[in-house]
């Protein structure tokens, strides 16, 4: 089948994370489902502009989703489009004269930076290995802004302590390496010997962080833990490991930090995913001058 063919690509060449390969493949049988029903094809190489847009009618007056969804499932379809050229199938792509939605800019949410290191530097964790490790998911989360899925899969030999820097492999098998303080440094060391004396005898994975099982993290565990200790400092309907992310980002571009610095740390392919924290500064800016200036 064509669309199986395109996530093997995609697993196998463009090297997409599991999670983006299973929302490339949902898309695409949802299209192929719709043109099957609504026009009898089957083939999506036979797809004309008129079907790509009556799929685009369909899911926003009908399903009504948001135009964020919709444009993340048309961005699914160009890539499969591009991949039918290069594979010869068509000539052209049924896509090129289709306008996306235009969705509103949200500003990424973020936590204050004297409630985060409340959070680290008042909050009892405890001293067991539970403890500790949740205590060094916030602490990597927040010191590194790495992604969940990042962290999910650092391995031990991944954390350089001597060095002091971390290497991530993030999306697109692109690897990046990040500084860590003497301060986390010191932290990490403690956490190893523990986890090393709680997992001697069990035969623990090599996964930097374990459950209390010596398994590798699961994504819902990460969100549930980040949730709980978010809980005690923040009212926001969002309390998830992206949301630290957007912090980390935010409060190193309120200390000076450049962009293009903030770009490779975060491992973006481009400034322009970068430049959206430059509004939550400006945001911040504006607040502070109606507070301040006498005439505002």
């Amino acid at each position: 089948m064509l669309i199986e063919h395109f996530i093997e690509y995609l697993k196998n060449e463009k090297r997409y994370s599991p999670h983006t390969t299973v929302s490339y493949r949902v898309d695409l049988n949802q299209f192929a489902g719709f043109v099957r029903e609504r026009y009898n094809v089957d083939s999506l190489s036979s797809v004309s502009y008129p079907m790509v847009r009556a799929w685009l009618m369909f899911l926003l007056e009908e399903r009504s989703l948001s135009a964020r969804t919709v444009n993340r499932k048309l961005s699914s379809l160009k890539s499969f489009c591009r991949f039918m050229i290069r594979s010869g199938l068509i000539k052209t792509s049924p896509l090129d004269k289709i306008t996306s939605p235009k969705t509103r800019k949200r500003l990424p949410l973020f936590i204050e930076e004297e409630k985060l290191s409340g959070l680290l530097d008042n909050t009892d964790f405890g001293d067991d290995y539970t403890g500790v490790r949740n205590r060094m998911i916030i602490e990597m989360l927040y010191h590194t802004g790495i992604r969940r899925s990042e962290l999910i899969n650092l391995r031990k030999n991944d954390v350089d302590l001597p060095e002091m820097t971390l290497r991530v492999v993030g999306k697109g098998n692109r690897e990046r390496l990040i500084p860590l303080s003497r301060r986390f440094a010191s932290f990490a060391g403690e956490y190893l010997k523990l986890r090393e004396d709680f997992f001697r005898s069990s035969g623990a994975a090599d996964y930097f962080l374990l459950t209390s099982k010596g398994e590798k993290l699961y994504p819902r565990l990460v969100n549930r833990i980040v949730k709980v200790y978010l809980d005690t400092i923040t009212s926001s309907e969002k309390k998830s490991p992206h949301v630290i992310r957007h912090s980390f980002a935010t409060h190193m571009l309120n200390h000076g930090a450049g962009l293009n610095a903030i770009k490779e740390l975060l491992g973006h392919a481009n400034l322009s995913a970068t430049e959206v924290y430059t509004h939550n500064t400006f945001e911040k800016l504006k607040k502070i001058y109606k507070q301040a200036h006498p005439r505002a």
